[in-house]
């Protein structure tokens, strides 16, 4: 017998100081969860980058994270290859994946590292958008569709983020119910056949298929146990249902 298949996913997401690398913007968190078959590991990957540049109010508003703080942090450079080390050949699931891919790739070019490509990736953000057409779908909302807990997420944090974008995506993707869907499917069917089941009386009466020496062998072993014989409680309990049917 074959061992399952494991299926190795990543959940990532990045902060910035903006909104575009081209215009010098860089990254200044990254935070990724590992899943095996949709189930986190406990295995992550977390890091501040220093952004060798000034952290706009804006930016900091949404992270809470400084350039005061950020100093001294290592670089995209120090850790890039640890970080494609821990990603490996895995799926990355990111939520609105186009902004975190190009901003990884800008990072990775600036080592000369090859370029994350968009196959690799699932957008939770556009499955959630085809699942919910015309409702918001950002982090927080689908929290509170899904029920997911985000008391934590005072502000953005690439990890927190990660942890829960993880619980987001496997309700989106009915991963935690596959197994609870499959079962009840099968219950219906079953409960489905079995009401459409009509018991009744049997048609027609069964020929005797016993012959008449049995049936005195039977007769003498009967009065031989005398009365207490349970045939005549059987016969008795019979005699009154009989009678009792035709009150």
């Amino acid at each position: 017998m074959g061992s399952a298949t494991v299926i190795r996913e990543i959940v990532l997401d990045t902060e910035t100081t903006g909104l575009d690398p081209k215009t010098g913007d860089r990254i200044v968190e990254i935070g990724c969860v590992e899943l095996l078959n949709s189930v986190a590991t406990g295995e992550n990957f977390h890091v501040y980058l220093d952004p060798e540049r000034d952290v706009p109010q804006e930016a900091f508003r949404v992270h809470g994270l400084s350039r005061a703080f950020l100093v001294g942090k290592p670089k995209f450079a120090d850790i890039s290859e640890a970080f494609q080390e821990f990603i490996g050949q895995a799926t990355l699931i990111i939520h609105n994946a186009e902004f975190d891919i190009k901003f990884l790739n800008a990072e990775l070019s600036k080592c000369g590292r090859d370029p994350l490509m968009m196959d690799r990736v699932v957008d939770t953000l556009a499955i959630a958008r085809r699942k919910h057409p015309g409702a918001s779908n950002s982090l927080d909302a689908l929290c509170t569709r899904y029920k997911v807990d985000n008391s934590k997420r005072t502000k953005h944090g690439a990890l927190l983020d990660a942890e829960i974008l993880a619980d987001i995506y496997v309700e989106l993707t009915g991963g935690r119910q596959t197994i609870f869907e499959l079962t009840e499917s099968k219950k219906q069917k079953i409960e489905t056949r079995v009401a459409a089941i009509q018991v009744g009386s049997r048609p027609l009466v069964l020929d005797l298929v016993v012959d008449r020496d049995e049936i005195d062998f039977h007769a003498t072993l009967i009065s031989d146990i005398g009365e207490k014989a349970f045939w005549h409680e059987f016969m008795l309990t019979k005699l009154q249902d009989k009678t009792g049917d035709s009150c």
